[in-house]
């Protein structure tokens, strides 16, 4: 477990319920600045719930969430402190459809982080450039590929310039052809020492970029270890059936 004195993003005896079901179950966790933290698990073991509490999409009803310094209560300004330094990227891209791209790209600066115009489009361009797909600035969302329209939303919450980047399933809801123009985008991210916290099944993605593997069930961490080490010698029966089935 990365232990940093001074960590980006801590969470102690969290805990979240959906009426009776328990969907977090006292999770203590600790992530450092630039670490690269991968979140596998089965079906409903709260993965998306985790990085969803971040982030605040969800509340949880017990324990702390610290993010940057900030703890996430029901107290507004804390709420929109954190959501500015954090980038969130979806399994459905979640793109404002009657926007442009471009538009969509330049929204949150100039609302959020009262940026003029012309230095949030200088932005907005850069970041597209980075996803390589600068020539689709001024079609709408419905014109392009799934493949395209998530790298559209990567570049959009990097317009923010947020410490953080949590990503639940970006690659899920994609033909499989084009995952790898996603997770390739992700991969230069990492290389670039941006904290990030992802939720996915691309167990190649997650040997390769993660310096940490967290794996979930039932609402709990069970394991978590570099990736050579979780993938190689996975210590809890949970998580070598799980290996077994994801990845044969």
């Amino acid at each position: 477990m990365s232990q940093s004195s001074n960590p980006e993003i801590k969470l102690s005896g969290v805990h979240k319920w959906y009426g009776h079901y328990h969907a977090l179950d006292n999770i203590n966790l600790e992530i450092a600045r630039k670490e690269r933290i991968v979140i596998c698990g089965p079906s409903g073991s709260g993965k998306s719930t985790l990085i969803r509490c971040i982030n605040r999409l969800e509340s949880h009803q017990q324990g702390e969430i610290i993010v940057g310094g900030v703890e996430l209560t029901e107290n507004e300004k804390n709420i929109d402190e954190v959501r500015r330094e954090v980038g969130m990227v979806f399994q459905h891209f979640n793109l404002f459809p009657h926007l442009t791209i471009l538009e969509n790209c330049i929204l949150a600066p100039v609302w959020v982080r009262k940026m003029k115009k012309a230095k949030a489009t200088e932005i907005a361009m850069h970041f597209l450039e980075r996803v390589r797909i600068p020539d689709q600035a001024n079609k709408y969302p419905g014109q392009l590929s799934g493949g395209q329209q998530q790298r559209v939303a990567i570049a959009r919450a990097l317009c923010m310039n947020p410490k953080v980047m949590l990503f639940d399933e970006p690659t899920s809801a994609l033909d499989p052809e084009m995952v790898k123009e996603v997770l390739d985008t992700m991969i230069s991210l990492a290389d670039e020492g941006m904290t990030m916290v992802c939720v996915t099944h691309e167990m190649g993605f997650a040997r390769q970029v993660a310096d940490r593997v967290i794996f979930m069930d039932q609402g709990r961490v069970i394991e978590q270890a570099s990736p050579a080490e979780f993938f190689d010698n996975p210590q809890s029966e949970r998580s070598q059936l799980f290996l077994s089935q994801i990845l044969h």
